[in-house]
């Protein structure tokens, strides 16, 4: 552990002093990237650095308890109790902040809210949530933009859809996907009973626009002269061009053109045409798969987080925990949850890690 964080601060000391270079901010691209990287890894560099001088105290401490100043020496024995209180903590921190991110975390979000069983209490539950994650947002200094909706008569949602635009927003708001149980009185309940509905979230990093980098190993282009029906040269020039894109087969022939140069030109835009295809159908399977795996059925029994409006309480079944300040949630109040779920994952992430 400790040989790749001597590596990350040398990397960390070589962005600051590529800052440094006054001609940096000629390239706008080049400065915010660089930036980036600095500020990503300025926070384990941190922890590391203190890290480095606690155990350069620790050290200088215990050189001193063969002091021959009895005060000396209970000033180094109280230094390195305190120390050795510091250092695990920051070794726990350092195994956290090493653990690997998800790649997804900076993303923007698509998030899609739709009622489950319970009818217009659940599509008036939905309109709740979605009320919800849109003052979280505010406090996040998020935008948030309804893509579509299909509202009740009720003020509920059967579906709500929306793009939530900012810093690591998928980072915030995965934890929220999954069916979101309530338990409450509706208003039109003459008799006071408690109604159990169920409401599903989707949280979708939102897709960019995919790039297709063709790149010339892995393309094989082949020349041949032209030929028309019955074997007749189209001309006499060897200007027909199939180019094969090794990584996934594909194969596309012109020969359109007299010119070797258009045929290609044309080859190409075509190839690019097909793996642009196959990258949006992958993705779009993966979509879903995540989709499905994500919102269950929208039954009542399956269930990431129950909102108890009776007792005011809100519990999230993943990790067990229970708080009593349903109004401050159901207000965006989100990061004492959320806080909690990531030291629970990252807790797991660590266990498996060892493993």
């Amino acid at each position: 552990m400790f040989g790749k964080l001597e590596e990350i601060e040398v990397k960390y000391e070589q962005l600051e002093q590529e800052l440094a270079q006054p001609d940096i901010f000629n390239d706008q691209e080049r400065y915010k990237k660089v930036s980036k990287a600095h500020a990503d890894l300025g926070e384990v560099v941190g922890v590391f650095r203190r890290y480095k001088e606690y155990s350069r105290e620790l050290a200088d401490n215990k050189e001193l308890l063969s002091d021959s100043d009895p005060d000396i020496q209970d000033m180094a024995k109280a230094e390195i109790e305190q120390i050795e209180e510091e250092l695990p903590k920051l070794e726990e921190a350092l195994k956290v902040l090493l653990l690997p991110s998800d790649p997804m975390d900076e993303k923007n979000i698509i998030l899609e809210i739709r009622a489950g069983t319970g009818g217009d209490e659940a599509a008036l539950f939905a309109a709740d949530l979605y009320r919800m994650y849109t003052r979280y947002a505010e406090i996040n200094r998020w935008k948030v933009e309804e893509m579509n909706s299909n509202p009740t008569g009720a003020g509920g949602y059967k579906e709500v859809i929306a793009s939530i635009s900012g810093d690591k927003v998928y980072s915030k708001l995965k934890y929220e996907a999954g069916t979101h149980r309530v338990q409450r009185v509706p208003a039109t309940e003459s008799q006071g009973r408690i109604h159990t509905s169920a409401v599903t979230v989707a949280v979708m990093p939102e897709a960019e626009e995919v790039d297709v980098d063709l790149r010339a190993e892995d393309l094989r282009v082949d020349v041949y002269r032209s030929s028309g029906p019955g074997g007749q040269s189209v001309n006499t020039t060897d200007s027909a061009i199939r180019v094969t894109h090794l990584p996934t087969g594909l194969v596309v022939i012109c020969q359109d053109e007299k010119s070797q140069h258009k045929n290609k030109a044309k080859a190409l835009k075509v190839l690019r045409s097909r793996l642009l295809q196959m990258e949006q159908e992958k993705a779009k399977a993966e979509e879903d798969a995540t989709r499905r795996s994500q919102v269950g059925t929208g039954d009542r029994s399956e269930r990431i987080r129950t909102y108890n409006f009776p007792q005011g309480r809100c519990s999230d079944h993943r990790i067990n925990l229970t708080l009593h300040s349903l109004h401050r949630i159901m207000e965006g109040e989100l990061d004492e949850l959320h806080e909690a779920l990531i030291s629970y994952y990252q807790a797991e992430a660590m266990k498996h890690q060892g493993e």
